[in-house]
């Protein structure tokens, strides 16, 4: 019987309830005099922003449904999405500072999901339901 470590049901139902409370306040925000203005800032125009912002929500929400069924794509996928995320907003974002804490959240959700008992869950192919 394969058991998923707490690590990863923690990661993956964050990132799931994270991507969704996104999506409620993104919602709140989208008309925001404010949030228009910051968004103004950025040299990628803003109905691309929510078009990009749509799709990395979805991947997440994916990825955390993924680890939950012990799919080694999901994190896969969150890791190489993340990192895309990341780069991209390094060479796009009007402010650099405000990506420190989604690095620092990233290296400690990889170290995680890449940690002995992870990798364990991950690669058991039995194809027994994990708990």
């Amino acid at each position: 019987m394969r058991v998923r470590p707490k690590s990863i049901t923690f990661i993956s139902w964050f990132l799931i309830i994270t991507s969704v409370i996104s999506v409620v306040t993104t919602a709140f925000s989208y008309n925001n005099p404010e949030t228009v203005k910051m968004m103004e800032l950025s040299p990628v125009p803003i109905s691309l922003q929510y078009v990009l912002m749509a799709i990395g929500l979805a991947i997440t929400v994916t990825c955390g449904v993924l680890m939950l069924k012990g799919e080694n794509t999901g994190r896969t996928l969150y890791v190489g999405w993340t990192v895309i995320a990341l780069v991209t907003g390094f060479f796009v974002s009007p402010v650099k500072a405000l990506l420190i804490p989604g690095v620092a959240f990233f290296i400690v959700i990889t170290f995680f999901l890449y940690r002995p008992k992870a990798n364990e869950y991950f690669a058991d192919v039995s194809g027994s339901t994990p708990t």
